[in-house]
C-alpha cells in the first residue's frame, strides 16, 4: 500500500506515552538516561513522534537502537530519550511552547529529599511547588511532577488543554492526542469523519491568540476568504508557481484550518494559494514535503479540505503561491 500523508488535529488517537495514571507522563531510566515510554499507533512515524515529544527522530530510532529507515510497526514499545532540548526542571519554556507534567511513582522507602537527588537534585522547593505538597507528606505511589517535557505548541498534540504555567500549577494532559502529520505510516486504519474530537474530554489544539474570542468571530466572517489561517497572512512578496498534490486531513472541513507541506518555506509560514479558477485559500506549512515518489515534480501538498475549499479534487493541479 502507498505511503500517504495523514494530517489529525482535530480527530484523536490513542497515544500510550508512559500512562501509569490517567494523564500522566511517567518518567523512567537512570540519571543521564531518562525516558517515557510510548506504544506505536496506526498511521504514527519516527516523525510525527518526534513532533509529539519535542525530540530528533533520529534521536529516537539510536536511543532504542532500531533502523530510522525501517517504518515502525504498531504496538511498538519505543523509549523516548529526555534531554535538555525536551526536559525542563526551571519553569523555562520559550513564545509558542507548552510545559507538559512529568510524573515519578513515589516508591517505599523514597522520600522529596531522595526523589530530587535522582532528578538532576531539583530543588525541594520546586518539586513542593509543582504538586502543591509538603516535603513530609510524600507517601508511597504518591505521583510527583519532576520536571516537564518541553513541547511546541503547535506540532505536538500533547499541548492540548495544557494551559497553566508551572509556577501557579500545572493541569494534567489528556489522555488522547493525535498525530499532527504522518508521511511514513506505521499501518492503514480508517478514521473517523473530519474534525471529530474525542469523547474523551480532550480538547482541540490551541493556537495562540492576542484575543480567542475576537479569533473565533473573525474566522466566521473570514471562512468564505480562504480559511481560518487568511488574518495570519502577512506576505512579503515572495511568489512562486507550479504543480500541486494533496494529502488526506480531517483538519479543514469545519473549522477551516488547512495545511501545507512545501519546501524552502519555514515551517509556519502561512502561504497564499490560489488556483486556476481564480480561488483562493491560506494555509499553514507544517514542514518540508516528504522524499517520496507521489512528491515527484510538486511544488506544494495541500490538505484535502484546502483543496475541496478550492472547487478541486484531489490529484495534481497548478496553483500560484505568495508567501
Amino acid at each position: 500500500m502507498k505511503n500517504r500523508i495523514v494530517i489529525f488535529i482535530c480527530l484523536i488517537l490513542s497515544v500510550s506515552a508512559g500512562f501509569s495514571q490517567a494523564g500522566q507522563l511517567t518518567i523512567e531510566g537512570s540519571p543521564g538516561k531518562f525516558y517515557l515510554s510510548h506504544t506505536v499507533v496506526a498511521k504514527e512515524n519516527w516523525y510525527s513522534i518526534g513532533r509529539l515529544f519535542n525530540c530528533p527522530p533520529h534521536d529516537i530510532a539510536s536511543f532504542n537502537d532500531l533502523n530510522f529507515d525501517k517504518p515502525l510497526e504498531v504496538s511498538t514499545v519505543v523509549r523516548i530519550p529526555l534531554s535538555a532540548s525536551n526536559f525542563d526542571q526551571k519553569d523555562v519554556k520559550a513564545a509558542g511552547e507548552s510545559l507538559i507534567p512529568i510524573y515519578h511513582v513515589v516508591e517505599d522507602k523514597e522520600w522529596m529529599f531522595k526523589v530530587s537527588s535522582i532528578y538532576n537534585d531539583v530543588p525541594v522547593t520546586s518539586l513542593e511547588k509543582w504538586n502543591k505538597i509538603k516535603r513530609d507528606d510524600v507517601k508511597k505511589g504518591t505521583s510527583l511532577i519532576v520536571g516537564f517535557l518541553k513541547v511546541k505548541t503547535d506540532l505536538s498534540p500533547l499541548a492540548m488543554g495544557v494551559s497553566s504555567n508551572p509556577a501557579t500549577g500545572v493541569s494534567a494532559i489528556p489522555v488522547k492526542s493525535a498525530d499532527p502529520v504522518s508521511n511514513q505510516s506505521a499501518a492503514v486504519q480508517t478514521p473517523a469523519k473530519p474534525a471529530i474530537v474525542s469523547t474523551t474530554g480532550a480538547a482541540t489544539p490551541v493556537i495562540p491568540v492576542s484575543n480567542p474570542s475576537e479569533r473565533v468571530n473573525s474566522y466566521a466572517l473570514t471562512h468564505s476568504n480562504g480559511g481560518f489561517f487568511s488574518i495570519d497572512y502577512t506576505g512579503v512578496g515572495k511568489s512562486v508557481s507550479g504543480m500541486a498534490g494533496t494529502f488526506k486531513s480531517t483538519s479543514g472541513w469545519s473549522d477551516g484550518k488547512y495545511y501545507a507541506l512545501m519546501n524552502g518555506v519555514s515551517v509556519g509560514t502561512i502561504v497564499r494559494i490560489t488556483a486556476a479558477n481564480t480561488k483562493t485559500v491560506y494555509a499553514k506549512v507544517l514542514g518540508q514535503l516528504p522524499d517520496m515518489k507521489e512528491s515527484a515534480g510538486l511544488l506544494i501538498r495541500i490538505s484535502n479540505a484546502a483543496s475541496a475549499e478550492l472547487g478541486l479534487g484531489e490529484g495534481k493541479f497548478a496553483v500560484d503561491i505568495k508567501y
